[in-house]
C-alpha cells in the first residue's frame, strides 16, 4: 500500500513526545515526499528533549502544548495551530494519545475505568471537536469529491484489544477492563464522527498499529516502533473513502468490531 503524504499539507500527531507519536514524526521527517507542516503535541514541550531536537534540523515540525484531558489546554492548541495551519486548514490529525492501567477483575476501580476512558475515548472526541473549523477548512479547499489525507482525515489510534468480537477464546488472554472498553468506546466515537463528518468530506477510521514494543506494549511485543509506523503511515496516506468509517489494522486489513 503506498500513498504519498507529500499531498498532505498539514498532519498534527498527540502524544508525540514518545513511543508511537514520537516515532511518526521521526519517520515523518525522514521522508522525501511529507507533510509541509508537522505538528507534534506533547503535555510539557520543554521536557521533550527528542521532539526539541527535531524541530532544530526541520523547521516545518512545530511542537505545541496539549494535554487531551484539559479542556483549557485543548483550547489554547487549537487557537496555536489556527495561526500555524492559516486558512489552508488541517488536512489530518492524528489522535494517538492514550494511557493503559493495568487491571483484571481482582484490581480494577471506578477510578482507574474513569481515567482511562477519558483519555482514550473522550479525550480524542473532544480533540477533534476543537480541531473541525481547521480539518473543515482544509476539507472545503480541495476541490474534490474524494476523502483522503490530502483533504481532510481524522485518525484515531485504537487496538485489536477494543474488538468486541475478538475478545474471546486465545483472543482474551490480555486481561485490562478499562483499556479494552476504552478502545471499544474509541471505536464507536470513531464511527460517530464518520456519520456526522461524511458529508463535508472528513475521512474519519480507527487504526490499529499492530503490538509493539513501546513504554506501553512492554519488551515482548512483536513489532519495532520503526516496523509499526512505516506501515501505519503508508496505511494513513493511502486511505480514500472506501475506508471512511471502518477500523483497520497496520497493514491495512479490515478488523472485527
Amino acid at each position: 500500500m503506498i500513498g504519498n503524504l507529500g499531498s498532505c499539507n498539514s498532519m498534527l500527531i498527540t502524544g508525540a513526545s514518545r513511543g508511537l507519536g514520537l516515532q511518526m514524526v521521526k519517520d515523518l521527517v525522514k521522508r522525501n515526499e511529507r507533510p509541509k507542516k508537522i505538528i507534534a503535541t506533547a503535555r510539557n514541550p520543554a521536557a521533550a528533549n527528542e521532539l526539541q531536537e527535531i524541530t532544530r534540523s526541520f523547521p516545518g515540525v512545530h511542537v505545541v502544548a496539549l494535554d487531551v484531558v484539559s479542556q483549557p489546554s485543548i483550547h489554547s492548541a487549537s487557537e496555536e495551530v489556527a495561526s500555524i495551519v492559516g486558512t489552508e486548514g488541517l488536512n489530518c490529525l492524528i489522535n494517538n494519545a492514550a494511557i493503559n492501567i493495568s487491571t483484571d477483575l481482582n484490581t480494577v476501580t471506578g477510578d482507574a475505568m474513569m481515567k482511562t476512558f477519558e483519555s482514550n475515548a473522550v479525550a480524542p472526541l473532544l480533540v477533534t471537536k476543537a480541531f473541525l473549523p481547521q480539518l473543515q477548512a482544509a476539507a472545503a479547499a480541495q476541490k474534490t469529491t474524494g476523502m483522503g489525507v490530502h483533504r481532510a482525515a481524522v485518525i484515531n489510534v485504537s487496538s485489536t484489544l477494543g474488538s468486541i468480537q475478538l475478545n474471546w477464546g486465545d483472543g482474551a488472554q490480555f486481561k485490562s477492563y478499562a483499556y479494552r472498553t476504552s478502545k471499544s468506546a474509541l471505536n464507536m466515537v470513531t464511527r460517530c464522527l464518520a456519520t456526522d463528518l461524511e458529508a463535508e468530506g472528513i475521512l474519519c477510521l480507527a487504526l490499529h498499529p499492530g503490538w509493539v514494543r513501546t513504554d506501553m506494549g512492554g519488551p515482548q511485543a512483536p513489532l519495532s516502533p520503526e516496523e509499526s509506523i512505516s506501515s501505519v503511515l503508508s496505511v494513513i496516506s493511502s486511505v480514500t473513502e472506501k475506508d471512511h468509517g471502518g477500523f483497520l489494522d497496520y497493514t491495512g486489513n479490515t478488523l472485527p468490531w
